[in-house]
């Protein structure tokens, strides 16, 4: 949900110092495979879940003040960290940062919706369909939380978040909660621009409709999505960007003659090429060559280097 921030030199002692200083949940030594919708990924030095937003505030102060290396996740479902773990911070927005609130816009049918960070894209499609809200329908099926979906400007069927987004809330370093609407945001392809802060909520503009034909549009476009893309096996969703001016990655890939190439438990989908998929056993390490060899066969080919969608940690 945030760019890794530059770190003071870590003393030894810090997670002492934090234990001191932070009293919410921490996990210590906690694998990433578990946080991470790839499976992969060696351990954290620690994992905090925050119960409410004073205790994010408050915790981010004190890592900020401590020095410590830090990165805030939703459900991990854009993530690669490395076989070697993460000498710092994760900071986990779940369940207790979902809450949906909505209100009457200012026009009539229109309705704008608030809600936190750590709510599942799922879930928020859901209730939307229980409210006859229409707007959000493309995000049916889209992996991870809505704090991950607003920082990568997550989208699907030719609709992408910043469309229906009417403001940002985001916690900066210093503790000071910060909105800014949607023409002052910096939105760009899978993209963005957080200024290094958290985002914690976001609302959207959204439509009254009819709720049988939005439930409708939402279960085509999951059924369409289920069938088009791997089923049963961890990815972290697309794993290259779209190279402008070109064919969609999944072609370039799948023309380089790379579906279903394997490297350890690491493979390319072979029913969507721009799927990485864990067979089973696979190391952070077997997705990173398995995506420098689709990269180099692409480049080979076509003379384009693909952008990796998933943030590498």
């Amino acid at each position: 949900m945030l760019p890794v921030r530059g770190c003071a030199q870590q003393g030894e002692f810090w997670s002492e110092q934090l234990r001191a200083l932070w009293p919410g949940e921490i996990e210590w030594n906690s694998s990433m495979a578990r946080w991470c919708t790839l499976r992969v990924g060696g351990p954290a030095r620690a994992v905090a879940t925050p119960s409410s937003r004073a205790e994010l505030q408050s915790l981010l102060a004190v890592l900020t003040r401590l020095g410590v290396c830090k990165r805030v996740i939703g459900r991990g479902s854009n993530l690669l960290v490395s076989d070697a773990g993460y000498e710092g911070v994760i900071v986990v927005l779940g369940r207790n940062f979902a809450a949906i609130e909505q209100r009457a816009g200012a026009r009539a049918g229109e309705i704008l919706v608030q809600v936190e960070a750590g709510c599942s894209l799922m879930k928020l499609v859901n209730w939307c369909v229980g409210q006859g809200l229409q707007g959000l329908e493309f995000a049916a099926g889209i992996p991870g939380s809505l704090g991950g979906a607003v920082v990568m400007n997550a989208g699907a069927w030719g609709k992408e978040m910043h469309e229906v987004l009417s403001s940002v809330t985001f916690l900066h370093w210093s503790g000071e909660l910060v909105e800014r609407k949607k023409d002052e945001l910096a939105f760009s392809y899978r993209h963005l621009e957080t200024e290094e802060m958290t985002v914690v909520a976001a609302e959207f503009l959204l439509q009254a409709g009819d709720r049988q034909a939005i439930d409708l549009k939402s279960s085509q476009l999951i059924r369409a999505r289920n069938k088009k893309q791997p089923q049963g096996l961890a990815s972290a969703g697309s794993f290259f960007k779209n190279p402008p001016g070109l064919p969609a990655a999944g072609k370039l890939i799948q023309d380089a003659g790379l579906k279903g190439a394997r490297i350890g438990g690491a493979q390319v989908s072979e029913v969507h090429a721009n799927f990485l998929v864990n067979t089973g056993q696979a190391s952070a390490q077997d997705f990173l060559d398995l995506m420098r060899l689709v990269q180099e066969k692409v480049f080979t080919r076509v003379g384009v280097w693909l952008e990796p969608e998933v943030h590498l940690l």
